[in-house]
């Protein structure tokens, strides 16, 4: 399908590529991650490298790259986490904490009937981490998108979860696995000490092969909470909370509409604006049906009930853009995808892009 000129002049522009990191034979796929910045500026990305295939349940580790000069260029990669799963690590989210440590989340996937988050901490900027503990006590499949885990200006922390049920007892039969996705919400109080499941938990209320898959949560100016997740219904779904996540309104169709496919949503820095980026399905711009792409950003100024500004990031019929982290540095958003087409698989190319945050928010025929 063809893009229109106008499509073509909007869309960011090639040089904000700062790397694409290329799958190989011995590392098929190179996966989601997460941006923090360090004490001294570096900024690192943690990210998923497979080493034994390219699907989800093939050995992986984390791996971690720096950038010493805002994410314009970056390092050689250093193993961060080992594959310490029965199948994989994967799926990572870090977080400065309040207090000034650095929280490093992710998946240890053992089984198509065990599949948990585990957090590890740094009190040295990322140059050792603490032994794996165990976030949540029951056993089961919960799914931890990348650059999902938040920070409530309380202090709070907020894990938003999809939990899959087991259809049998086979850990290596992925017919043990219901895609059909409940959310629910892990808090802590104390950085991650102890955890507690809130209060609410969500089926989509609908005939659905997906539930409410994949889900992440954005504190609003007011304080209150948005919660989104990805569904086969042609939009993402949301629920809201005012008590800091402890209660959730009933899932409801919002305003992104999109594939099967997640989307991220992030505040921008000192304002109570909403960035969004997602594979956007509305028709504003072409989209081969049923396939992430295009990749489209937007901006909210009512607390995500309307967006404006879209601006497509990357626009190929042929392209998969999929599992973002957003991160701000300066007066630029480091955005990291995964980018594959028909000719490398769709999950397997990771890109990092420098935008300046005037672009994003430019109207039409600014910038």
């Amino acid at each position: 399908m063809m893009l229109t000129l106008a499509c073509l002049l909007l869309a960011a522009p090639a040089d904000t590529i700062a790397l694409n990191i290329e799958p190989t034979r011995q590392r098929p796929r190179q996966s989601e991650g997460a941006f923090v910045t360090l004490a001294d500026q570096r900024v690192l990305f943690c990210y998923t490298e497979f080493t034994g295939g390219a699907a989800d349940e093939s050995p992986a580790h984390l791996v971690g790259i720096e950038s010493r000069d805002g994410g314009a260029s970056w390092g050689a990669p250093r193993e961060i986490v080992a594959n310490e799963g029965g199948a994989n690590v994967m799926s990572v989210s870090l977080l400065r904490l309040k207090s000034g440590r650095i929280a490093l989340f992710y998946l240890k996937k053992n089984s198509w009937v065990d599949c948990r988050p585990y957090l590890r901490i740094s009190d040295d900027e990322g140059a050792s981490w603490s032994m794996p503990t165990l976030v949540g006590t029951a056993p089961g499949y919960f799914v931890l998108n990348n650059d999902r885990v938040v920070q409530l200006a309380s202090g709070r922390l907020v894990m938003p979860l999809a939990w899959h049920r087991s259809r049998g007892a086979d850990p290596h039969s992925s017919r043990s696995f219901d895609a059909r996705a409940v959310d629910i919400w892990y808090l802590s109080d104390d950085e991650g000490k102890t955890w507690r499941e809130s209060r609410s938990w969500w089926a989509l209320p609908v005939a659905s092969g997906t539930g409410l898959q994949e889900p992440g949560v954005v504190e609003l100016g007011d304080g209150s909470l948005l919660c989104f997740a990805r569904t086969d219904r042609g939009q993402q779904w949301e629920m809201r909370s005012t008590d800091g996540g402890e209660t959730w309104t009933a899932p409801v169709a919002g305003p992104l509409s999109s594939p099967t496919s997640p989307a991220s949503i992030k505040r921008l820095p000192g304002t109570n604006r909403l960035l969004a980026v997602w594979n956007d399905h509305s028709g504003r711009f072409p989209f081969p049906k049923g396939k992430r792409t295009p990749l489209v950003s937007a901006l909210s100024d009512d607390g995500g009930k309307t967006w404006s500004r879209q601006k497509p990031i990357e626009d190929d019929p042929d392209g998969w853009y999929c599992y973002t982290a957003l991160h701000f540095v300066g007066d630029h958003l480091l955005l990291a995808y995964c980018a594959g087409d028909s000719k490398v698989g769709g999950l397997n190319r990771l890109r990092i892009r420098r935008l300046p945050i005037a672009w994003l928010t430019a109207r039409d025929g600014e910038g």
